[in-house]
């Protein structure tokens, strides 16, 4: 059984069919593709699997569990976290009080023992802060765990958000174009980083990217969109040499 099954899945604004008929299975620990050009519909397929939109056909069945129509808060819970094209850090928190916000999905505590700072408190807080230096320590950001996330190069940004995403826990990460605005050093540095991860972390992996040399260089099967709808899929080689896929992105 795939771990993230997507059928039929479809939405609409205001007449236009942004999504239609979405289809895809995406097995356990593969790192998997979805491109197209600009204005495709690739990050509202995002915004559906997260629960920012509710589709209006479809369904979305994440390790065996209907998610579809959730709160974004019940999917990340469930095992989605996703990373955004424009980082959205918390840029006035320390890059470990980064982490801590994702480790909080599973280390919670009530809000009247945060604010008598009863013993489960310093547990927690204890327990969340040796959490999150490991995950740091994984991305050579634990020297850095009490800079200021704004302070960060615009590449260890990307590092910290994906490994905050991580913090939660997931089954699956949504990765929307994590190499927009890397320079050539920055990209091939990330393509290490998201191959480390999925060896790493035993983590399933969907991305939105428009850098081709990124998506040849990591991803094991693509799903083409233009204008909502699937062009075309299948393994990665097949996908980038097929003429309907070329004549998309570059024209007549």
């Amino acid at each position: 059984m795939a771990l993230l099954e997507v059928k039929n899945l479809s939405i609409s604004f205001g007449g236009l069919r942004a999504v239609d008929d979405f289809n895809v299975e995406i097995e356990k620990g593969c790192l998997y593709g979805l491109i197209g050009p600009n204005g495709a519909g690739k990050t509202t397929v995002f915004n559906l699997l997260t629960g920012v939109y509710k589709p209006n056909e479809g369904f979305v069945t994440l390790d065996g569990e209907n998610i579809t129509g959730k709160k974004t808060i019940d999917i990340n819970k469930a095992g989605i976290a996703r990373t955004f094209q424009n980082i959205r850090l918390f840029k006035d928190l320390s890059v470990i009080d980064n982490v801590k916000v994702g480790l909080h999905n599973h280390n919670g505590y009530s809000t009247l023992t945060g604010i008598f700072r009863l013993p489960k408190y310093y547990k927690v807080e204890k327990q969340m802060t040796e959490e999150a230096m490991e995950l740091l320590k994984v991305f050579d950001l634990d020297s850095e765990a009490e800079t200021l996330a704004a302070n960060l190069p615009y590449g260890k940004q990307r590092k910290l958000e994906i490994a905050r995403a991580l913090a939660t826990k997931p089954k699956l990460l949504l990765l929307d174009e994590p190499a927009a605005g890397m320079n050539p050093n920055e990209t091939q540095e990330l393509m290490n980083t998201i191959r480390f991860v999925r060896e790493h972390f035993d983590m399933t992996i969907l991305l939105i990217e428009h850098d081709m040399k990124l998506v040849s260089g990591i991803c094991e099967k693509l799903t083409v969109l233009n204008f909502g709808r699937i062009l075309c899929q299948g393994e990665t080689s097949e996908v980038l040499n097929n003429p309907e896929v070329i004549k998309a992105y570059l024209g007549e």
